[in-house]
């Protein structure tokens, strides 16, 4: 794996400061009735995207996860201007405007979604590491999904058949303890997600998801594992998101004191702290940074704001694959 040098720790700042960013400003925007629908926001767990792409392959390995799904793409390669448009709906967005927030999807990236099914895109990141398996891309799907989530029965059938078939895919329910509003301690008989894999004897372990280096630590022998050909493993990053679930999201299940002690663990903020321990900027350098982060979140809302909405015949363009759908027909006699 790449070495954790003076660049990667000033591109991680540079990066998670930007997601930051740009999800705060979205906050804003819901605010404002620009962003519609439902909104899922990503402040405090931006060290697992900055660990897994250091981990990965980016000219082949390809990514999947639920509706919080603004960062990941962005940490594939995906310009956030576009991100910003598709969550306003804009015909320059991701998917022309027509998946929203949920729905970010770049085929040219290899970042396949944005799911709104709880837990939907388990069997499907499992599904994308078959066709690399059987085509022999020697590629690696990294398939994420929420501590909820990994109370689906999909999980089970996805774990059993990828074990079976080794597939080269690594589970990593991204456990920000409360998935809608429930603590983990309340929805099942143990704490530790990461022993799930157990029963199906995958490699499984948990890992401190507020540091990128142990995320990219365990994501680099998960990815590798992979990629010889010996199956899947499943990672638990345990991590703490400092939004509420979504917008609509009161918090009345925790506190404002505990939120409070969570953010002494920001991930920013400990990446910022190893780089001034190791002489590798000073404040002031990291804060012309944290100014460029603002502006360029800036010109992905004026991008937006200049960029119009698809036009109303566009509906069933991305519907239906047959041309001739009868459905169309009647629609229009």
């Amino acid at each position: 794996m790449k070495e954790f040098s003076k660049e990667v720790y000033l591109k991680w700042y540079e990066d998670m400061t930007m997601w930051r960013r740009f999800e705060d400003k979205c906050r804003s925007l819901y605010l404002k009735q620009k962003i519609r629908g439902f909104l899922h926001l990503y402040n405090g767990q931006e060290a697992i995207p900055a660990g897994f792409t250091h981990a990965m392959d980016l000219t082949k390995d390809s990514m999947i996860t639920a509706y919080r799904c603004h960062i990941h793409p962005m940490a594939m390669g995906v310009d956030p201007k576009r991100i910003m448009a598709e969550l306003c709906g804009k015909a320059t967005g991701t998917s022309g405007g027509m998946g929203g927030s949920m729905h970010i999807f770049s085929k040219e990236h290899r970042f396949y979604g944005g799911h709104g099914i709880v837990g939907g895109q388990i069997p499907l990141g499992a599904g994308i590491a078959f066709a690399d398996q059987y085509f022999d891309r020697k590629a690696v799907n990294i398939c994420f999904f929420g501590d909820g989530a990994a109370r689906q029965g999909s999980l089970h059938e996805t774990f059993n058949m990828a074990m079976n078939w080794k597939l080269p895919v690594v589970f990593v329910v991204e456990n920000n303890q409360y998935a809608m509003g429930t603590s983990v301690k309340r929805t099942a008989n143990h704490e530790d997600i990461y022993k799930l894999g157990l029963g199906y004897e995958m490699p499984c372990l948990a890992v401190d998801a507020m540091d990128p280096e142990k995320v990219a630590e365990a994501a680099y022998e998960a990815i590798e594992r992979a990629r010889r050909g010996d199956g899947p493993t499943f990672i638990e990053a345990r991590t703490y998101r400092y939004r509420g679930h979504s917008m609509s999201d009161a918090e009345p299940y925790r506190s404002k004191e505990e939120v409070a002690i969570h953010k002494n663990d920001d991930p920013i903020e400990l990446i910022k702290h190893r780089i001034l321990s190791n002489n590798w900027a000073t404040e002031q350098e990291l804060e012309v940074m944290d100014n460029k982060s603002r502006d360029f979140v800036d010109e992905c809302i004026e991008f937006m704001e200049n960029s119009p909405y698809p036009d109303a015949e566009k509906i069933y363009e991305y519907v239906y694959a047959q041309e001739d759908y009868p459905f169309i027909d009647k629609l229009e006699n």
